[in-house]
């Protein structure tokens, strides 16, 4: 007889490492997630953060947060579905929707919950998800919850996706999913392109805009906006608020009979108990700033264009990233767990990720800036990128 707890006993990978001292995983922050953050009483670079515009501390973000918990308390005791909902949940749905350019929205309890009901209840038997190689694994797993099959094309070439997509059944469902900005490598999908073959092939596309939103397009609204593509030839748009929203949380809008289908459907959504007050109040504020100030962004792009001639100018490989990811490129994952050590050594906190997160052979660190950093700061993350390089011998 098997024993299936078996598995757990023999995985002995992340042991190894944390034996090694390269472990770079599951780091116990004691600070507020901003430019520079506490480990173990020592005061690091942060370098890796998702916290693009630097909301999650900031002042008005956590007054926001801080009234609506001690107005509404701390949680909602249930699902939106039964006893959970609120007005202001409502209201931050029609917000959301409406800086979207779409009729309805509807949020969820984390970005992985959403694309997980959204997926599972829209694919069903006889349906087809077609999606880029590179789309976010809580894509992937809602797909794998539904009862629809999932097709896979390269990632960003739109004549893949036209080989793939022109092979299945005419008469079957058949819904695109990518990334608007991919979380590893930081390009941006060809929606354009996307977007005629649709067409072409009567499928309907949903765009994951989680590392898009309040970074691209002229006012910050993602993907849409950057191509000119907020009239309706996008029919679902997604993401999370953990990023340039700074809480946690995930929506999706779209045409309104569309989202209260997914309300009525999607199960991690009925089967959740809503947001916390505080993080629906947190995520209205920055809707809030991201709409009234892009002297955030500005900033960000500005650091990160910094940053970015830096580590070119040492010979480091960033892909073809045009956002504020930058994917270090360092080779193998040992390569990448000794650089990890280094830049920690270094005071960097940085973030390795190896195969199978990537294609083996290909790992990176990934690099993400915050608006509220400084000169000073992007100054010393290429000093440290330079001296821990040479050491590990990524560079010359």
């Amino acid at each position: 007889m098997s024993d299936i707890f078996e598995k757990c006993k023999n995985y002995k990978d992340a042991k190894l490492a944390m034996r090694l001292g390269i472990y770079g995983y599951f780091q116990p922050i004691e600070s507020a997630q901003g430019p520079e953050v506490v480990l173990g009483g020592k005061k690091y670079i942060m370098a890796g953060s998702n916290n693009y515009l630097g909301l999650a501390d900031d002042p008005e973000m956590k007054k926001a947060a801080a009234e609506a918990a001690l107005k509404y308390g701390t949680g909602c005791a249930g699902s939106r579905f039964l006893n959970g909902n609120t007005k202001a949940a409502d209201a931050l749905e029609e917000r959301i929707a409406k800086f979207k350019r779409k009729e309805a929205g509807l949020i969820f309890s984390t970005g992985y919950q959403m694309n997980l009901g959204v997926v599972s209840c829209l694919v069903k038997k006889g349906d087809y998800a077609i999606v880029d190689k590179l789309d976010h694994a809580s894509i992937l797993d809602g797909i794998k919850l539904s009862d629809g099959e999932m097709v896979r094309f390269k990632h960003n070439e739109p004549g893949d996706l036209e080989r793939v997509i022109s092979k299945l059944p005419a008469e079957a469902g058949k819904l695109i999913i990518v990334d608007g900005v991919f979380s590893m490598e930081g390009d941006i999908c060809p929606l354009p392109e996307i977007v005629k073959i649709a067409k072409k092939y009567g499928a309907r596309i949903m765009v994951d805009d989680a590392h898009a939103t309040g970074i691209i397009g002229k006012t910050g609204r993602g993907t849409c906006e950057y191509f000119g593509l907020e009239n309706g030839e996008v029919d679902l748009v997604v993401g999370t608020c953990s990023k340039t929203f700074a809480t946690v949380g995930g929506f999706v809008v779209g045409d309104a009979d569309i989202i209260h289908y997914i309300r009525h459907n999607a199960r991690s959504q009925i089967f959740s108990a809503a947001l916390p007050p505080a993080c629906v109040a947190s995520i209205t504020k920055a809707l809030e700033l991201i709409e009234n100030d892009t002297s955030r962004r500005d900033n960000l792009f500005r650091l990160t264009a910094k940053l970015k001639k830096g580590l070119k100018d040492l010979g480091y490989d960033l892909g073809t990233s045009t956002t504020p990811i930058l994917p270090v490129h360092v080779g193998s994952n040992e390569n990448c767990f000794k650089m990890w050590r280094a830049l920690h050594e270094l005071g960097i906190f940085s973030n390795p990720v190896v195969s199978p997160a990537v294609p083996p052979g290909h790992a990176l660190m990934r690099l993400t800036l915050m608006a509220t950093h400084t000169d000073e700061h992007v100054a010393k993350i290429i000093d440290a990128f330079a001296k821990a390089g040479r050491a590990v011998g990524v560079i010359k």
